[in-house]
């Protein structure tokens, strides 16, 4: 009886073991990109030069397998569609700085990095940088510096952001437009319409699929089959966000953005009643959570996953200056 029980003992601790292992973090440089492994396994790259603005491709779930869409970093699946070559993975960019679109490729706007720190550990990497918003003349519109934050844990990924957007080069106005801002694009069999799609997405407010466009919600999460598995992504608004909780420019073909700047598109207001003026010289900072995780949104539990993400910022003290709506 003694060495049975001594043999639960150890096939829960065995398996407690498992569950906790979070993996090891690794970070290293290669041209124009910032490769970030677990275990030695890729998660994702950091690119810098490869377009008009940084993005994070590939994003590989807890599975093994990319989560977001690899067109156009790659042509590798056919059903992928080939739209909006601006949709690279996981983003963040606004299409209205002072009349300026940095959300469209390809019409000259470009965020360009100007400076990159990298701390790696094994526990975490912090990816900072400094970058110019510069308009297609090349005249600079503003800076912004961000941190990213990456994690890991045994269901999940995360990659935290933090991002200060500077009225570094007189005042800015960040437009009223549903193109932005914090935001992923899927891989097909997640989304929650058209060929192959077999997701699902919700938000913190249990809108789902289509309908949770122009909502306001604290979270918003896609998840589905992938290669035989169950696996998700979800953006987190955290609360000392200007406008929080956000307006979310989600849409069922596997876009999904915390956008809290479109409000005549998403609330009908008045045109440019979502515009946020930032005097010259002041900041405007935005923090959101990226998690990927194994299962649905309810196996994730991802409001206790949300919970957890402000509580442990809940003193942060807002970056945020001269900042004034409309």
């Amino acid at each position: 009886m003694k060495v049975s029980r001594l043999m639960v003992l150890l096939a829960v601790s065995s398996v407690l073991a498992t569950a906790s292992h979070a993996g090891e973090l690794a970070a290293s440089r290669e041209d124009g990109s910032l490769r970030v492994t677990v275990d030695g396994d890729v998660f994702t790259a950091y690119h810098y030069e490869a377009a008009d603005r940084p993005f994070f491709y590939p994003l590989i779930a807890p599975t093994g397998d990319n989560i977001t869409r690899h067109w156009p970093m790659k042509d590798i699946n056919k059903d992928e569609e080939r739209d909006h070559k601006h949709h690279r993975s996981l983003w963040y960019t606004h299409g209205d700085v002072n009349g300026h679109d940095f959300w469209t490729e390809g019409r000259g706007p470009k965020i360009v990095q100007t400076a990159l720190k990298v701390e790696s550990r094994t526990d975490k990497v912090v990816i900072a940088c400094d970058n110019e918003w510069r308009a297609k003349n090349g005249d600079i519109v503003c800076t912004d510096s961000r941190t990213h934050t990456i994690r890991t844990e045994a269901d999940s990924r995360i990659i935290d952001f933090e991002i200060t957007i500077k009225a570094s080069h007189g005042k800015i106005v960040l437009g009223d437009t549903k193109e932005g801002s914090m935001a992923f694009r899927v891989a097909p069999t997640l989304r929650t319409a058209g060929k192959v799609a077999k997701g699902s997405m919700l938000n913190s407010e249990g809108v789902s699929g289509k309908k949770a466009w122009g909502k306001r919600a604290r979270w918003c999460d896609y998840y589905g089959p992938l290669n035989g598995k169950t696996v998700g992504i979800a953006i987190m608004d955290h609360t000392a966000n200007p406008r929080h909780p956000t307006t979310w420019h989600a849409r069922d073909y596997g876009l999904c953005c915390a956008n809290p700047f479109g409000l005549s598109y998403f609330e009908k207001k008045p045109r440019g009643a979502g515009n946020m003026r930032i005097k010259a010289g002041e900041s405007v900072t935005f923090r959101y959570r990226v998690l990927v995780h194994s299962g649905t949104a309810e196996k994730a539990d991802i409001e206790q996953q949300y919970g957890r993400y402000v509580g442990a910022g809940a003193t942060i003290e807002s970056k945020n200056t001269g900042q004034k709506d409309r």
